[in-house]
């Protein structure tokens, strides 16, 4: 594809002896020994390694970037050009005042802003702007705004902006009559608050040096003191801080990827430290809590209920073998989602990849079901800022259909349409055509997929196709709208997501089928997908392009040592790729808790074996790899910039004649890329051309 010499990264073999075993890794000097400085400052990068990453950079740029800069700029207004430019959220009313976002032409970052309640759904009136984060985000390479959030008393405006993309966020408080910051200034936080009820103090989570929440402090606004109230011990577990619905309590969570914990502590306590535990954790418990007035509601797989159920409790208990059913388990239909209102209990479950609203009378206990009836949608629920009301708030989409948010109120059965995603360029849904199909794996078991396609697309084995994919976490891809995703449609593309296991699209038991010894199956079912699609004659064999990003590069990884054949290329973004390596160092941020997920090769000799047989790294081989277009971010700390760069380079070392490899490493930003709203276009623009290329329709316009 290209006449350019990819540069040729030096080998430096370093033996690692791990639970009786011997691995070598040539490229382990690629990783900087103070990544964690790294991550705060990335100036500090060591020469040599920036000097290599600058160095593929321009590789990447020279033999991708600059051939199709044409195209990428035609793909970047496509997109641009289906963005309405002066966007707003639906307001959400708290007392008093509606809260809402909107963007202004032209700009990347939002303003956030407020008006009177009786006025929320009146652009015209007049407003208050909170935080202006496109004044405050000029100028600067990176700007990731947290959180922003108001005080009850709404006097005051807690907010957070990390501007490394190391995910460090720092938090100030602005006086809203006035517009000036308070003299509050904490750092390494985790972004988010949770206000007591007087307005006065806040909860917030320190994030230690290897970029992990570890701590709940309470901040006196008046006297600037920081009062310890939590803080966790098990290097495995993330805490987090939230406010409950009723806006009576804060609830302190402890939690790794199988495991809960919940604390509360009152919205009125403002010196005290006494915290109380919902459950005590217990391995393999996961729980999730909403308080309604004297009670919890609290979704677990207590009990053997794999895909959750919700029961109550009393608030004084702590005791689990106290609660009480109130929905039972069904299995194959997963709880998702839940809120409580004051008279109601409503929650999101998800059966077959489909999902479904429920609504539950909490005076008779009746309940009800609020029906879709396309082939393949997504859904949320929100409750707002109010608890003693009938309407809660639901957004829908399809692969086909722009997002639509809507108030439903309960007491008269009404649905009131509050927005409907505008698509400036013009979108006609009725041009496309969404399927569901299911795919069988060797085992019997059907694997669920959504596609895309325009409706002159022809099924006749010619098309390309983009197969997604991510299959990790119990993370379920929602079957969603895009507009980007269009410019790969309207130009003959098929795009398919792949539901494989280790999601939740069928249910928990579907997540559980996909990790630790059964993790294979994510990766044979990713591959089983695209064989069915082919068998289909959606597309054929080389014509599919992979993509997935994070644990969906490590997909990305598995599925290219499995069947290189089956691609026309792959697209990696910020790919878990080298996972043995990882999963051995206890200081990298998400290792200890992730154990759950993958095993711990530094304890379970059977842990490490079964790593290796399928980490895209340790597994790269003289195998007809297809063209690859791999990304990350120098300041990632999920994962880190070596991950890919290490990939990259053992790549060209052990399949040179396949290929090509580009990769490209963002220098100013972390996990997710680009900020803006219309700088991730680039981003965006580039993995679309890619995938253009490597299926011969790059010269192709429509």
């Amino acid at each position: 594809m290209t006449d350019l010499s990819p540069p040729k990264a030096a080998r430096t073999p370093q033996t690692i002896e791990q639970m009786g075993r011997t691995r070598t890794d040539p490229y382990h000097w690629l990783k900087d020994e103070n990544w964690q400085e790294v991550m705060r400052d990335p100036a500090r990068l060591r020469e040599d390694i920036k000097d290599y990453l600058v160095a593929e950079n321009a590789y990447t740029k020279a033999g991708l970037e600059v051939p199709h800069d044409a195209l990428c700029k035609t793909l970047i207004a496509e997109m641009r050009g289906r963005i309405q430019e002066d966007a707003s959220s639906v307001p959400a009313i708290d007392g008093p005042y509606a809260y809402y976002s909107r963007y202004r032409t032209g700009e990347e970052y939002p303003v956030f802003a407020r008006r009177d309640a009786r006025d929320a759904h009146n652009s015209e009136a007049e407003e208050t702007i909170l935080f202006d984060g496109a004044l405050e985000g000029k100028g600067k390479a990176y700007f990731d705004i947290g959180s922003v959030a108001h005080s009850p008393d709404h006097k005051r405006l807690a907010y957070s902006i990390d501007e490394q993309g190391s995910e460090y966020g720092t938090l100030r408080v602005r006086d809203i009559a006035s517009g000036d910051d308070l003299g509050v200034r904490i750092e390494t936080t985790t972004g988010g608050v949770a206000w007591t009820r007087n307005s006065q103090c806040f909860y917030w989570v320190h994030k230690n040096e290897n970029g992990r929440s570890e701590a709940v402090f309470r901040h006196d606004i008046a006297t600037g003191e920081d009062t310890l109230i939590y803080r966790e011990m098990d290097e495995g577990f993330f805490v987090s801080v939230s406010e409950s619905q009723s806006g009576d309590m804060v609830f302190i969570t402890a939690n790794d990827h199988t495991t809960s914990e919940v604390y509360w502590i009152s919205a009125d306590e403002t010196t005290g430290t006494d915290i109380h535990c919902i459950a005590e954790r217990k391995a393999g418990h996961e729980y999730d809590v909403v308080h309604h007035d004297d009670a919890f509601f609290i979704q677990t797989n207590k009990d053997g209920a794999v895909d959750f159920k919700i029961m109550r409790a009393e608030i004084d208990t702590g005791d689990p073998e106290t609660w009480i059913d109130i929905v039972p388990h069904r299995p194959g239909s997963l709880l998702i989602d839940m809120l409580a209102l004051k008279e109601h209990l409503i929650w999101l479950a998800r059966t077959d990849g489909l999902p479904a609203i429920t609504i539950r009378e909490r005076s008779t206990g009746e309940t009800r079901e609020i029906d879709f009836d396309e082939p393949a949608y997504s859904l949320g629920i929100s409750g707002g800022y109010m608890f003693d009301t009938t309407i809660f708030r639901f957004s829908y989409a399809s692969p086909s259909t722009p997002d639509q948010i809507s108030d439903y109120d309960i007491a008269t059965d009404e649905r009131t349409l509050r927005k409907t995603r505008q698509v400036p360029s013009g979108h006609t849904p009725s041009d496309y055509v969404v399927e569901r199909l299911m795919a069988p794996a060797s085992d019997g078991t059907e694997i669920p997929m959504t596609l895309l396609r325009h409706k002159d697309t022809p099924v006749d084995g010619t098309a390309p196709l983009l197969l997604y994919g991510y299959g990790s976490y119990g993370i379920t891809i929602p079957a969603s709208f895009s507009t980007a995703r269009l410019s790969l449609v309207d130009r003959g593309f098929v795009y398919a997501i792949a539901h494989i296991r280790g999601s939740t699209a069928k249910g928990y038991q579907w997540y559980l089928d996909g990790k630790l010894d059964k993790k294979i199956n994510t990766f044979t079912d990713y591959v089983t997908a695209g064989e069915y699609l082919i068998e289909r004659s959606y597309t054929s064999k080389g014509r599919i392009v992979g993509m997935g990003g994070s644990a969906g590069g490590l997909l990305m990884g598995a599925a290219s040592n499995l069947a290189p054949d089956m691609f026309a290329g792959i697209i990696a973004a910020v790919p878990f790729v080298d996972v043995l390596n990882t999963m051995s160092d206890e200081t990298l941020p998400l290792t200890p808790p992730e154990w759950p997920e993958w095993g711990n090769p530094k304890i379970d000799a059977e842990a490490y074996d079964r790593i290796l047989s399928w980490s895209p790294y340790d597994q790269v081989g003289a195998r007809p790899y297809p063209a690859m277009l791999i990304t990350g971010g120098l300041s990632d700390p999920r994962v880190t910039y070596w991950e890919p760069a290490k990939w990259c380079a053992k790549l060209r070392h052990e399949a040179p004649d396949a290929g090509p490899y580009y990769l490209r490493i963002n220098m100013e930003a972390g996990h997710g890329g680009a900020t803006g709203r219309f700088e991730g276009l680039a981003e965006t623009a580039l993995e679309y051309a890619f995938a253009l290329r490597v299926t011969g329709l790059a010269s192709l316009e429509r």
